[in-house]
């Protein structure tokens, strides 16, 4: 087994092979670029099964040592980094949700990105997408975590700014970009900090009881060295998973075609975050009132905020963009909580049908684009879901796929969802120990169980405006399935949204329940001694709750919209009142706030840099120095025309050329001239003499 464990460093190499090739070679054929990527992603989920089995064939707690570069990676002065990589439970796991994903929409954007111009680089971006996500999952150490986490960055920004010729995309990818940023600043400091404590940034070495034991008693600016440390590690997950207050980037992000939504909101990007702080949750929960509460509270508030804003927006994929977000503050719920296990079980379920809904949205788009061009229309919105309706007619596999995802979002059992959330605010009711007002962990739970009830409520609404019904548009009325490139893959996430739960069903579940999951991946941290991380059975009447609210919201939801007629004002102004709704759609004016706040104060003050540069000072100094200088040079060019050449140089030579020109017409070659001159020289100089004795 350990010769398949040696297997892991080359599982993100494919992609990156496919990455560069593409880019040197192959791109100008879209069929071999495409096909290159894909084959590289499915090179890299077969290797990925192969070290899976060995995962699973070396027993529950299985923790591989990385392995180094034969030479020195990066010296340090004392040590030096090597490029390490490691398997766990939790990295098999990850291993298995990330190359499965990420081969389906490579083969779904197969067909969906046809005909566009750039079709090669799209693969190409991609391809070093998944690459960063890889090497950030197989990392054993954080510093090769945070270079694999800045290449998903920058393919981010590429690729959500895909159609840069948009001013929309262009502007989304540069938001996306700057947003992320603030999050890497802070968790590089925490990286340095860790760093200057620890002298290591290897996971294993971190984990050690000592270790972690020295960090909890140690102070940077008078607190807690782990605390200030974890909570600067979270900032940079608050950025890349858009947690509030840094989530503003990835509603914007949906500018990019809908396979990038797809990566970024599934398989890649927002799900490092996430990973991030369930790997570092040791260091978290060494000091039990510390950064970890501030995990759950900040993920109880997106949990919120999210599901909220995401019931008055009418483009289908900003419903699951914010979806998204509130989906994340769950996992980041759990993983404040200490519930390890909670967290990543959400994780790796969400990431599975939440591709499915992206895809599906991208299936709903390309069927009304398709039917725009068959009526000539191409002023109406193919993504406003009040532009749609009665799809599930003419979109039977799309709509069937999507309804699994749906479930599975809302939570009703026995799709995934139901097991991953409700594992979540069980373990969140279980800590709060009932209704208790004093605990973060009530309020925690009390945030997820309205935002389940929201979350089902739009996505009711969502079925019933796309699906549902009578069409609105001409778009809607000859909308067209895509082929199977596109469709196929939505049926095989859609079995996975369907069964997947069933990895980690609570044993006290009849005939059923395994507790599998917690089993192979849930006690990988239990080595460090400073997590609960008992299995909790199921609480059968949360579930019963939490299925009812699921239902009652999605049935409500689908009641309230199938019938919308076109033009019809939105029921749900008149069920919330205009204010609330209005504030609701324009997601509680968080941006108009930025923008009051930060980014025209800065940009006033970038306006009034450049007066004081160019007008004022700077500008007017140097024009001063130059002009004055010019001047000067100016003078001293005369001066030196005038005075040096003129005078000078020229003068001496014209005096010189006009002594030998008088000078010539004395030599006449007749010896009585130069006698006379002689004589005449010689009176002179006898005068002159007798001149100077007289005086």
């Amino acid at each position: 087994m350990e010769q398949l464990f040696s297997l892991t460093p080359l599982i993100p190499v494919f992609p990156l092979l496919a990455f560069a090739i593409i880019v040197l070679w192959a791109n100008k054929s879209n069929k071999l670029s495409a096909g290159l990527a894909i084959a590289g992603i499915a090179t890299s989920a077969v290797i990925s099964w192969l070290v899976i089995f060995a995962t699973l064939a070396g027993g529950h707690h299985v923790q591989v040592e990385g392995w180094s570069l034969p030479v020195p990676w990066l010296p340090t002065g004392t040590t030096v980094f090597n490029l390490g990589f490691a398997v766990d439970g939790f990295t098999a796991a990850m291993l298995f949700m990330v190359p499965i994903v990420s081969s389906l929409i490579f083969i779904y954007a197969s067909e969906y990105m046809e005909g566009d111009p750039r079709y090669a680089r799209f693969f190409a971006y991609v391809s070093l997408f998944v690459f960063g996500m890889l090497t950030l999952v197989v990392a054993d150490n954080l510093l090769l975590l945070f270079i694999s986490w800045e290449i998903m960055g920058l393919c981010s920004y590429l690729l959500i700014g895909f159609w840069f010729e948009k001013d929309s995309a262009k502007k989304a990818g540069l938001k996306a970009f700057l947003t992320t940023r603030i999050g890497d600043v802070l968790l590089f400091a925490g990286m340095l900090f860790l760093y200057s404590k620890t002298g290591t940034l290897t996971f294993r070495q971190i984990f050690e009881p000592e270790v972690l034991h020295e960090l909890a008693n140690a102070t940077i600016w008078g607190m807690p060295a782990s605390v200030l440390i974890s909570l600067l590690i979270f900032g940079g997950a608050v950025g890349k998973s858009a947690q509030f207050p840094l989530h503003v980037w990835l509603p914007d992000a949906m500018e990019g075609p809908t396979p990038v939504s797809a990566m970024i909101h599934a398989a890649t990007m927002v799900s490092a975050g996430v990973y991030l702080v369930a790997r570092m949750l040791p260091l978290f929960a060494v000091v039990p009132v510390g950064a970890l509460q501030w995990v759950a509270i900040i993920g109880a508030i997106t949990a919120f905020f999210g599901a909220t804003i995401g019931i008055a927006q009418n483009d289908i994929k900003r419903v699951l963009a914010y979806s998204t977000i509130s989906q994340l503050g769950y996992m980041m719920i759990g993983l404040g909580l200490g519930g390890f296990l909670a967290g990543i079980f959400h994780l790796l379920t969400h990431s599975f049908f939440k591709a499915l809904l992206f895809l599906g949205s991208g299936s709903v788009i390309h069927a009304m684009e398709h039917g725009a061009h068959h009526v000539g229309d191409h002023h109406t919105d193919p993504q406003d879901m009040m532009n749609m309706g009665g799809l599930a007619k003419r979109m039977q596999k799309t709509y069937i796929a999507y309804m699994a995802g749906t479930l599975a979002l809302v939570g009703i059992v026995p799709f995934a969802g139901f097991f991953s959330k409700d594992e979540i605010l069980a373990d969140a009711w279980h800590k709060a120990g009932g209704f208790n007002f004093g605990s973060v962990a009530f309020w925690a739970w009390l945030a997820g169980t309205l935002g389940a009830f929201v979350t089902a409520l739009y996505m009711g609404r969502q079925i019933g405006l796309v699906f549902l019904g009578k069409p609105r548009t001409g778009l809607s009325e000859h909308a067209v399935e895509p082929g199977k490139r596109m469709t196929y893959p939505l049926l095989v996430l859609g079995f996975f949204a369907l069964i997947l739960g069933f990895a980690n069903v609570p044993e006290n579940v009849p005939l059923i329940g395994n507790g599998w999951l917690h089993h192979f991946a849930g006690m990988i941290h239990e080595s460090a001694g400073v997590l609960d991380l008992e299995a909790l059975p199921l609480n059968w009447g949360l579930a019963a709750v939490a299925t009812l609210i699921g239902l009652t919201g999605f049935l409500g939801g689908i009641a309230l919209y199938r019938g919308q007629q076109a033009g019809q004002e939105d029921p749900m102004v008149k069920l919330l009142g205009r204010p609330l709704f209005t504030l609701l759609k324009n997601k509680y004016y968080v941006d108009e706030f930025y923008f009051a706040v930060i980014i025209n104060p800065v940009i006033k003050l970038a306006d009034l840099a450049a007066k004081f540069d160019y007008d004022w000072v700077i500008n007017p100094i140097v024009n001063f120095v130059g002009n004055t200088g010019r001047w000067l040079a100016d003078v001293s060019a005369e001066f030196d025309r005038v005075v040096v050449d003129g005078l000078g140089v020229l003068g001496t030579a014209r005096f010189f050329k006009w002594m030998g020109k008088e000078l010539r017409y004395t030599q006449t070659g007749q010896a009585q001239n130069y006698l006379l001159v002689i004589a005449l020289v010689s009176l002179s100089l006898v005068g002159v003499y007798l001149f100077g004795v007289g005086f």
